[in-house]
């Protein structure tokens, strides 16, 4: 197969969130992760498919649905899990909510690294728990060395904290913590009887597997397995996330019977054309994948060479190891607000406040070059004409 990833599909007036943002604007939308690609056609096929049956009813996982699952993770991920395990979800976002409420009582800590996925900073407030954060480990001078910072955790746990909320593949900063660094954190939470929340939505994301593989929490052995949640979905990777569905793995019954309950009445019945768009791409959207990953590193090291060259005053976070989301340190500009800044010049970013990170932005360059090399005009010019110092 062959895809044409420069071909460029008109999405205003389709709802989209991301464009939606700045309808009726010439402003660009490279924030939200959402690629400006279609879905593989074996996603879309398997959809036509379940439509053609023509009844479209409450609907729970059709057979085989979590034998594909459970095939998936072992073949891509080394993961032995049993189907009990999983738990079916409308997004990874209320799974992180459900998460904080499975353990402790109102009143105790959920401890998370930043910068982070803004969600990460907020749902400790749907359990009435409140928010331990501890910085990455960055090495600002060479622009990259993103690593996670564990004396700093040891100083801020706390005797009432209940949940580890762990990013991996970490977005923003694009790492791929490697088996080392989870088995380390692993023992943190088992030395601190913490719930270990690892959410590995970007996991087939890793643009260079060979040099730096996702290794993932369900693969860890031992005491952990008694307290571990790991968060996947098929959305990220082939950009079904208006399917609106994902999959938690939950090892031990205690804590999978607390997780489901965390839902309450909240979680609806899940759309049923999203169980097939979810078992048609991790069953034969490979294919599709390596061709994906093959143009996203070519937008990743096309970004790089044009930051390098044109705006040596924007740093670009490396090494970039996962996802199609460039961090970008945007210090050096010597404005107010970068975000605003850009936005201004026409390119619609993600603002690193929302992340716990100011003066950074977030570029999702999961979008034909030809877009890509529009919005880095935009931002060359915004810098060439407005220059450090200019309040944003």
């Amino acid at each position: 197969m062959s895809t044409d990833f420069d071909r460029v599909i008109e999405r205003r007036g389709t709802g989209s969130l991301k464009w939606l943002r700045y309808e009726g604007t010439d402003v660009l939308p490279m924030w939200v992760a959402d690629m400006d690609f279609a879905a593989p056609p074996v996603v879309l096929d398997a959809i036509r498919a379940r439509l053609d049956h023509g009844v479209l009813g409450y609907s729970k996982p059709h057979p085989g649905l979590n034998v594909t699952v459970l095939a998936y993770l072992e073949r891509a991920h080394g993961v032995k899990a049993e189907a009990e395990w999983i738990e079916w979800l409308p997004g990874l976002v209320p799974a992180k909510s459900m998460a904080c409420r499975a353990v402790g009582v109102a009143g105790d800590s959920v401890i998370t690294l930043t910068p982070v996925y803004p969600p990460f900073l907020a749902v400790h407030a749907d359990a009435e728990k409140r928010l331990i954060t501890v910085p990455l480990a960055h090495d600002e001078a060479s622009g990259g060395g993103w690593a996670i910072d564990f004396d700093a955790m040891e100083r801020a746990v706390r005797p009432d904290t209940r949940v580890f909320l762990f990013c991996n593949p970490h977005n923003p900063v694009g790492r791929v913590w490697s088996r080392a660094e989870v088995e380390k954190v692993a023992e943190f939470c088992v030395r601190h009887d913490l719930l270990l929340v690892s959410d590995e939505i970007h996991c087939d994301l890793v643009l260079e597997a060979e040099r730096t593989p996702h290794f993932s929490a369900a693969r860890l052995d031992g005491p952990i397995r008694d307290r571990l949640i790991v968060l996947m979905a098929a959305s990220k990777t082939y950009n079904i996330p208006g399917m609106a569905l994902a999959w938690a793995l939950v090892p031990h019954p205690a804590v999978r019977r607390r997780f489901r309950a965390g839902g309450g009445k909240l979680i609806p019945e899940l759309n049923p054309l999203s169980y097939h768009a979810t078992e048609a791409a991790l069953r034969d959207g490979g294919p599709w994948r390596q061709e994906l990953l093959a143009y996203l590193r070519g937008n990743r090291d096309h970004l790089a060479r044009v930051l390098a060259e044109r705006l040596p005053q924007l740093k670009l976070a490396w090494p970039l190891e996962a996802t199609y989301l460039a961090w970008i340190d945007a210090r050096g500009l010597g404005v107010d607000h970068p975000q605003a800044f850009f936005e201004k010049a026409g390119v619609g970013l993600s603002d690193g406040r929302d992340f716990a990170a100011p003066g950074w932005v977030r570029l999702n360059f999961g979008c034909p070059r030809v877009t890509l090399d529009e919005g880095l005009r935009r931002l060359v010019a915004a810098v060439d004409t407005g220059g450090p110092g200019r309040a944003g």
